[in-house]
């Protein structure tokens, strides 16, 4: 099992700071992540949340090896050639470490608060298939014309490139094995899969199979990864259990695991970081898959 960190976005600056410090010097984490709310989910909506691409942006500056990214971006908040526009920038900046994470969005409160149209499922999952093709041709054609129905691009370009090529890779977020599993298997380089829990996963990839089949492609090169919560009811959760589930993530095919890293302060970020190591790096030692591609089913006819 590969390992990555995310950390809240209620944290603290200084904290999250230490926090990606000390990952960005243990080999072990891979990666690191933050979201792309504005209100906070899992905790007080009324708390803080500071916001995903600029603290990224600064993040990217004071590490040098960890590979980067938001877990993910809404497609309604920002349009998407703006956000290609972004994801070239910090490309460069951070010197080829970015990992572009996509959504299709779903928290209704921050969207309605903030006046920004979610819209139906059918309505969001539209707009997403559009915008990550928008995204994706914007970083690696030289002008772009979109005639869409969300969006629209005449001679568009977005210049310099990024600086891995073609692109980076795209993250795509969510569950769904109809319309996620689709846009995943047609743009997608990873598939994150958020909260899903293991014994959902053979079903999930199984699904992401038959789409790659249809878009002829080969499972095999799209990376599959969870969210794997260390917070708990009243407290932090043992990291012996934590560990028993990052393993059965792994025996159920997944290759990456995202693991909540926290410090109740700056002065504690090293420990954290110290004993999520110690705790989970005996499941590093299994035997190895590609970085971009699990073991997948083969599709069904």
């Amino acid at each position: 099992m590969r390992l990555a960190i995310t950390v809240g976005q209620g944290t603290p600056w200084d904290t999250l700071c230490g926090l990606w410090e000390a990952a960005d010097e243990v080999p072990l984490w891979e990666s690191a992540w933050t979201g792309d709310h504005f209100y906070p989910f899992l905790s007080d909506p009324s708390g803080p949340c500071l916001e995903g691409w600029i603290s990224l942006a600064a993040l990217a500056q004071r590490t040098s090896r960890l590979r980067l990214g938001v877990l993910v971006s809404g497609m309604p908040h920002r349009h998407p050639a703006v956000l290609a526009k972004m994801a070239a920038a910090l490309d460069i900046t951070c010197g080829g470490r970015l990992e572009l994470g996509l959504g299709a969005a779903w928290y209704q409160a921050e969207c309605d608060a903030y006046g920004i149209g979610l819209g139906s499922v059918r309505e969001r999952m539209d707009r997403f298939a559009e915008g990550v093709e928008v995204i994706h041709r914007l970083l690696t054609e030289s002008s772009v014309t979109f005639p869409g129905r969300y969006y629209r691009l005449a001679d568009a370009r977005c210049e310099p490139k990024p600086l891995q090529r073609p692109r980076p890779p795209i993250v795509i977020g969510g569950t769904g094995e109809r319309r996620t599993a689709a846009v995943v298997a047609r743009w997608a380089d990873h598939w994150n899969l958020g909260f899903a829990r293991p014994d959902d996963l053979p079903r999930k990839l199984a699904a992401l199979a038959d789409h790659c089949a249809q878009a002829g492609r080969d499972p095999r090169l799209i990376d599959t990864s969870v969210v794997v919560r260390t917070a708990g009811r009243g407290g932090r959760r043992d990291l012996a259990e934590v560990a028993d589930e990052v393993a059965a993530y792994q025996a159920a095919g997944c290759r990456l695991a995202i693991v909540e890293a926290s410090a109740g302060q700056a002065g504690r970020a090293r420990a954290e970081i110290d004993r999520l190591s110690a705790a989970l790096e005996p499941l590093t030692r299994s035997p190895a898959t590609s970085a971009r591609g699990a073991d997948l089913p083969v599709a069904s006819s």
